[in-house]
Order: structure tokens, then C-alpha cells, then sequence
């Protein structure tokens, strides 16, 4: 049986609209804590890896790399400790929120930066001279991994926007819809070109991947994604059997199919997810044996030639992991890599010696299944409802366009996530001033 791992980066542009300056220090921590991390254990281990690059993300971590990101998070980091304000404090204690002494919560929030991997020590100068060397180095990092051909890298739409609902936010079947309908097809084929031209000039190559934002599909998305050049993409399995309509079968799950000419892989969500959500409660060694057990079983009942896809989040779960994960990735990746029968390949590397194996009519879902995370929740729709206005009232633009992204609907109405509401409705006050139309009423 061959193995596909995906590890998905993403974060939504966390830059206020009219000022420029980062509201939230997401991407800054997760560059030297993680990203950084899991293309050295690749490097280290040589276990083949997919990784998906947001666009959005590498934009922002790009102005890292360069020392232009206006980010009043690193600012405090970069402060003399006697001359930390209030607010300062207040940002540096997102990363460490159980410590209120100015000089401790200073170091402690940049020693969180790191991985375990980097032995950074406790020196000052020396962690902030390593953050701006992880920085610069992050980017070519993949590129020299992608050289090597332990990686293959995919993307997705430029501002991560959920593009069934964006093509039609009607298209939901199971919820309670907006009272007004987005459907701007047009915005969801330019957030695909563009994020695909930006993927190219930031590696210097198409990508012939995508993952759709919150793995979303739809017939429409497809038949775009199609078009605009990409080979493949990837979604969760519950969108093929709903798609099949025939008895679960899991056999079936482990070929590519094909929608509107576009080749589909489907992950296995299990085994997804316990990595994302129940490893980090077991002891490294008794997790990556039930991995490994789950994997025999699913390969002694499947042909010889299948390809089990798991994709999840490569960034997040580590904080939940002893050791930011590095103990369990280490022993993951090697018993995988010496298991007998089990071959590690690329999705793009399978498809071109295993053709799709029938045509799906392909049903609208997630990664979830459902849309409930992003529409039907009063907060939620009235997010829909307001863009809807505002796309209206003002055409297409940049800030439309960021304003499309699937986070400010997951967060939506969600307990200490205000943020996010601030971020979304800066980036609508801003198109409504560059289109001319003055404030929202």
C-alpha cells in the first residue's frame, strides 16, 4: 500500500486594513515554532512529505523573511524589558498568558518561539539573531527539500475563502442559509489564479496540487479548479460517499477519482484525525503502534497498489504534543519509512501511473462534512449578509477578496475570537472607502 502525508500551513492575513500592522502573532510564532520544525524533521528523517502553502501565509511570511512586517508583537520582543508597556505586555502574554513580571514574560514568549529542535538557550541577542535567520531561511528551506525530492508542495486559494459557499452560499442543503445570496463565481476563479501565480513566484514553479480552503468542493469548484491549470486536489472522505451514494465500501476510498476534469484524492479521515486530535494523549511509541496496526489492516483488505491520503493540519496540534510533537514526528516518521509493505509517495507521483478510476458527481463538502462551521449560525450568516452588501455595493477588490476568508466565518459568533470579527470588518470599512462608497451604513 503507498502512504501520502499532507501537512497543510495556513494562516489568515492577521494585518489590520488601513493601518498595515499585525493584529495577532500567529505567523510569526508558528515560522521559528513550527513550519521551520516539520521541514527539518523531513530533512532529518528523509520521509517524503507533501505540504500545502497557503498564499495568504506565504505573503506574510515573506515579509518576515525581509524585516518588513509591521508587527508590534516583535516589537516587544525586541524592546528593552524596562520599556515595556502595558499593551506590550498584554501581546506577549498571548503566547504566555500565566506570566505577568515585564523581563519573564518578555523571555518566556521568545524562547516559546522555537522548537525543541533549535536548542535555542536563553541568550537574548542570540534568540532574536536565530528568529531573523529561521525567517530568511524558511522559504529556501523547502525549496532545497523540493530539490532533494523529499517534498512535494501544493497550495491553495490566495485568501483561503471556503469556495463552494463563495461560487454559491446557498449551495448548503442542511442549513439555515443567509437572507441574502453571495454566489461571485468570479471571485473564487481569481483567489484560484492568483494564488496559483504567487505559489510560482515565490518557488519558481506552478504547483500541480491544491487543497480547496477547509477542503471544499463542489462540481462548480472543480470544474474551476480544472481550469484555471491544476492537475489534482484533495478533500475529506465523507464528500466521496456522499458523492458514490452506493454502500460504504473502504476499499473505494483509496484510488483517485476524477469531477469535471479534475483528478480527486479523498483523505482518510481516522486516521487524520487521530493525528490532529488523540496521539498527543498517548506515549509516542503506543501511538505510532496503532498507527502502524490501523495502516496493516487497511492495506491487508485493500489492492496492493492503493494509496491511503491522510492530510491534516501542520502546524497547530504540536503545542498539544510533549515536545512540541519532535519525540512523536521522530518515531512516526522512521517506523514508517522501515514498516514492511508500505511505500511513502507523493499524491502527484501516484496519479501519474494511477489514472482515476470513474467519474464522480460530486456533492458539496468540507473537511467537516458540512458547512455548519462557516453558515447557519445567526453570527455567522450575518457575516455573509454584510459581505454580501459590501461586494454589492463596491465590485470586486483586494480587500473583497481577503474579506472571502473561510476564518472570519469559522470564528464568527466564537467566545474570545473577537479579534477576528475586528480583522474582517477592517478589511469591509476598507473596500468601502476605496470604492468610494464612504462608511457602511
Amino acid at each position: 500500500m503507498y502512504l501520502s502525508l499532507v501537512w497543510h500551513f495556513h494562516q489568515p492575513i492577521y494585518k489590520d486594513a488601513s493601518s498595515g500592522e499585525y493584529v495577532l502573532p500567529w505567523v510569526n510564532l508558528h515560522a521559528t515554532k513550527n513550519y521551520y520544525q516539520m521541514g527539518e524533521l523531513v530533512r532529518e528523517t528523509g520521509f517524503p512529505c507533501a505540504f500545502n502553502f497557503v498564499p495568504c501565509l506565504l505573503e506574510q511570511l515573506m515579509e518576515y523573511a525581509a524585516g518588513t512586517a509591521k508587527d508590534p508583537f516583535q516589537r516587544a520582543l525586541e524592546k528593552d524589558p524596562g520599556a515595556l508597556s502595558f499593551t506590550d505586555i498584554e501581546l506577549l502574554r498571548k503566547i504566555v498568558p500565566d506570566e505577568g513580571d515585564p523581563a519573564r514574560v518578555q523571555a518566556k514568549a521568545l524562547q516559546a518561539l522555537f522548537s525543541p529542535l533549535q536548542e535555542a538557550g536563553e541568550d537574548r541577542a542570540g534568540l532574536l539573531a536565530l528568529q531573523k535567520e529561521i525567517h530568511g531561511d524558511l522559504i529556501p528551506l523547502f525549496k532545497r527539500l523540493r530539490k532533494s525530492g523529499l517534498v512535494e508542495l501544493l497550495t491553495s486559494p490566495y485568501y483561503h475563502p471556503l469556495l463552494p459557499l463563495v461560487f454559491d452560499s446557498h449551495c448548503p442543503t442542511e442549513e439555515k442559509l443567509p437572507a441574502k445570496r453571495f454566489r461571485r463565481p468570479e471571485d473564487g476563479t481569481a483567489q484560484l489564479k492568483q494564488g496559483r501565480d504567487y505559489f510560482r513566484k515565490v518557488f519558481g514553479f506552478h504547483p500541480e496540487g491544491l487543497w480547496p480552503s477547509e477542503g471544499g468542493v463542489s462540481r462548480e469548484v472543480a470544474a474551476a479548479v480544472a481550469e484555471t491549470g491544476f492537475g489534482f486536489a484533495l478533500t475529506d472522505e465523507n464528500v466521496l460517499w456522499k458523492s458514490l451514494k452506493e454502500p460504504y465500501d473502504r476499499k473505494k476510498l483509496y484510488r483517485p477519482y476524477s469531477a469535471e476534469g479534475l483528478s480527486l484524492f479523498f483523505r482518510d479521515r481516522k486516521l487524520s484525525d487521530l493525528l490532529s486530535f488523540e496521539y498527543q494523549k498517548w506515549p509516542a511509541a503506543e501511538a505510532v503502534s496503532d498507527f502502524l496496526r490501523r495502516l496493516e489492516e487497511r492495506r491487508e483488505t485493500s489492492p496492493e497498489d492503493s494509496l491511503c491520503v491522510v492530510i491534516l493540519d501542520g502546524e497547530n496540534p504540536w503545542e498539544f504534543y510533549p515536545g512540541n510533537g519532535v519525540p512523536f514526528l521522530r518515531e512516526f516518521f522512521s517506523r514508517i519509512l522501515k514498516a514492511d509493505g508500505i511505500t511513502p509517495v507523493f499524491p502527484g507521483e501516484y496519479l501519474k501511473t494511477h489514472a482515476p478510476v470513474r467519474e464522480l458527481n460530486l456533492v458539496p463538502g468540507t473537511w467537516l462534512g458540512d458547512f455548519s462551521k462557516w453558515v447557519g449560525d445567526p453570527a455567522k450568516n450575518k457575516a455573509w449578509n454584510d459581505l454580501t452588501e459590501v461586494r454589492d455595493r463596491c465590485g470586486p477588490s483586494e480587500e473583497i477578496y481577503i474579506a472571502e476568508g473561510s476564518d472570519w466565518f469559522w470564528w464568527s459568533g466564537e467566545p474570545g475570537k473577537g479579534e477576528f470579527d475586528v480583522l474582517f470588518k477592517s478589511y469591509l470599512r476598507e473596500a468601502f472607502r476605496k470604492a468610494g462608497a464612504g462608511r457602511r451604513p
